[in-house]
């Protein structure tokens, strides 16, 4: 897994870019291609997406484009396609705005997004939108602790979507441990 990159971008087409560092040029799919500019150095948050047929790398400018992404991806029928076209119409804080307020019309009008898509966007994410609008900026909510007793649950065996509506009923200022064993007890019962 990668999480960033920091490069220089050498080239640009309509679908991606090639970021070099270190002497390798590495090819990343981004939202919106020619919001980047050639010879800039930036940082860009990764993705690797792996199929059957290709191992892909997807980019964003910010690490609340890549979290809104990777959740974008979990919707049942959303491919990195669908999610990308998303991101390179809106801002975060307009998808997660629309998410949260079940807004499907601003949800249909992007590319490969119609109605089917969007209320399984809506039911899948509405409520579970870990970011927080301030001052007009989507930020994720750093629940690494939360999410860290999920990806332990899942590791046992639970589904992630048992693991999360556990989780959501504990008390987050337990130490992991703690979470872990009260969320077992939960789900046992």
């Amino acid at each position: 897994m990668y999480g960033y990159i920091i490069g220089k971008v050498t080239k640009i087409t309509p679908k991606n870019i090639i970021i070099e560092n270190n002497g390798i040029g590495y090819l990343v799919i981004v939202p919106n291609p020619y919001s980047y500019k050639l010879n800039e150095e930036l940082k860009v948050y990764l993705h690797q997406y792996v199929r059957d047929d290709a191992i892909e790398l997807y980019g964003f400018k910010a690490e609340d484009e890549k979290e809104l992404f990777l959740k974008l991806i979990s919707v049942s029928g959303i491919g990195p396609k669908s999610a990308l076209s998303i991101l390179a119409s809106g801002t975060v804080k307009e998808i997660v705005s629309a998410i949260e307020s079940r807004n499907d019309v601003y949800l249909k009008k992007f590319p490969g997004i119609g109605a089917k898509a969007s209320q399984q966007i809506i039911l899948d994410l509405a409520g579970k939108m870990s970011f927080v609008v301030e001052a007009g900026i989507a930020t994720p909510v750093t629940s690494s602790k939360l999410d860290d007793v999920v990806d332990a649950l899942v590791a046992l065996g639970y589904t992630k979507k048992e693991a999360t509506k556990v989780v959501q009923k504990l008390d987050p200022s337990l130490d992991e441990g703690v979470l872990v064993k009260e969320a077992l007890k939960k789900l046992v019962r």
